[in-house]
């Protein structure tokens, strides 16, 4: 079982910055798929980032341009640097891993970041 531990978020006025971490319970990251997640009230959850065992980035079109995630296997941590925070992006942030090409999936609990207007 992997647990996963989300912080970082909090409050922050429209154009504001945050930096969301996780940090995972087992030395093993490397071989997972690491992503972060949001739901906002009302809404599904959506993938916003995810940097896969090679390093490979995706991103969620609201979102390019203003976050980066990051990974630092080392440490067994990942990172979501959020820059240019808009309203919309107001939402509770999960990370989460995955075993590639196989179904185990691992969820935090998630960390709430709310973006003022």
């Amino acid at each position: 079982q992997v647990q996963l531990v989300e912080s970082g978020g909090g409050l922050v006025q429209a154009g504001g910055s945050l930096r969301l971490s996780c940090a995972a319970s087992i030395n093993t990251i490397n071989i997972y798929t690491m992503g972060w997640y949001r739901q906002a009230p009302g809404k599904q959850r959506e993938s916003v980032a995810d940097i896969s065992t090679g390093g490979i980035t995706t991103y969620a079109d609201s979102v390019k341009g203003r976050f980066a995630i990051s990974r630092d296997n080392a440490k067994n941590t990942v990172s979501l640097q959020m820059n240019s925070l808009k309203p919309e992006d107001t939402a509770i942030y999960y990370c989460n891993a995955k075993l590639p090409f196989t179904p185990t999936n691992y969820w935090g609990r998630g960390t709430q970041v709310t973006v003022s207007s």
